[in-house]
């Protein structure tokens, strides 16, 4: 009898436990991150970001590749796990987190982060838009005086104008060509012949496009002139030197960011903010074929 009695005890008592995980932890449910991370593609540029940003502000990150899927419902994810933040790493990643309005959202590496931060009073994130400051001396150091810069007034017009400015001081004129489709570049590029000694290559999405990049480059090697351009990637592809971002500051930028919006800053409240450091990058053979000693840029 007592052993009946104890085997019931036991049996009530496994009974309960499973009841109480059940409730504590449903079946099919979402494991929960402090931080939802949507990144477009598998790229080292996001790890170091990425390290950066836990350097600062160590959470549990879920990390969503959207190359590795034909289709993901990102607004269901969200729903379902609900997290604290969502860090977003290029343009298809912001793109589909567009219809998100109630989770704060830092976006980097994109280059429409100017054009929905306006509609979106829960995104913030940082630019690739380096202070114009920091491309000034560059040009200096080239002993360019006639830049040329081809932009989309839309997406980069505020920018211009300040760089306009600055540049006014340092004795150089920016020679500007305004671009309303990508289509138009080939042909503004031309306009260009003869009238400047140098190029600046902005991150406008407009303007540099897969199909339009080389013709930067093109141009360049045609008039004996230098590019300055925004990104490692071209500096294979012809460009005399870049100025890039530090992405693990990035990450750490970011990650500080985010520890306004835990601390109840609204992202509505907290302005897009421009990288912070940059790396200046060159390619001395290119130079060298310019005439143009690598010196001069160190």
């Amino acid at each position: 009898m007592d052993r009946r009695r104890r085997e019931g005890t036991v049996l009530r008592v496994l009974a309960s436990l499973i009841l109480l995980s059940t409730l504590l932890f449903p079946i099919g449910s979402a494991a929960s991150s402090d931080t939802l991370v949507i990144q477009s593609r598998r790229d080292p540029i996001f790890d170091d970001i990425l390290r950066g940003f836990q350097s600062v502000r160590p959470s549990s990150m879920h990390i969503i590749t959207l190359a590795d899927y034909s289709e993901t419902d990102i607004t269901r994810l969200v729903r379902e796990e609900q997290p604290r933040l969502i860090l977003t790493l290029g343009d298809t990643a912001l793109n589909a987190v567009k219809r998100i309005r109630t989770v704060p959202i830092i976006s980097l590496m994109s280059l429409n982060l100017q054009n929905m931060n306006s509609s979106h009073p829960n995104l913030s994130g940082i630019s690739m838009l380096i202070s114009p400051e920091r491309y000034i001396p560059i040009f200096s150091n080239l002993r360019a005086k006639r830049v040329g810069i081809l932009y989309n007034p839309a997406r980069s017009g505020a920018y211009i104008r300040r760089a306009s400015q600055l540049a006014a001081r340092s004795g150089i004129v920016l020679v500007l060509r305004e671009v309303r489709s990508s289509k138009d570049t080939q042909h503004q590029l031309t306009s260009l012949s003869r009238e400047v000694d140098a190029l600046w290559m902005i991150p406008d999405p407009v303007v540099v496009t897969q199909q339009t990049a080389e013709a930067f480059f093109h141009f360049s090697q045609r008039e004996r002139i230098p590019v300055v351009a925004f990104a490692s990637i071209y500096l294979s592809l012809g460009s005399s030197a870049v100025l890039e971002v530090d992405r693990f500051d990035m990450g750490k930028q970011a990650a500080e960011m985010a520890l306004k919006f835990s601390k109840g800053i609204d992202p509505e409240e907290t302005p897009m903010e421009s990288p912070r450091r940059a790396i200046l990058k060159i390619n001395r053979n290119v130079l060298r074929r310019l005439g143009i000693a690598p010196e001069e840029l160190e």
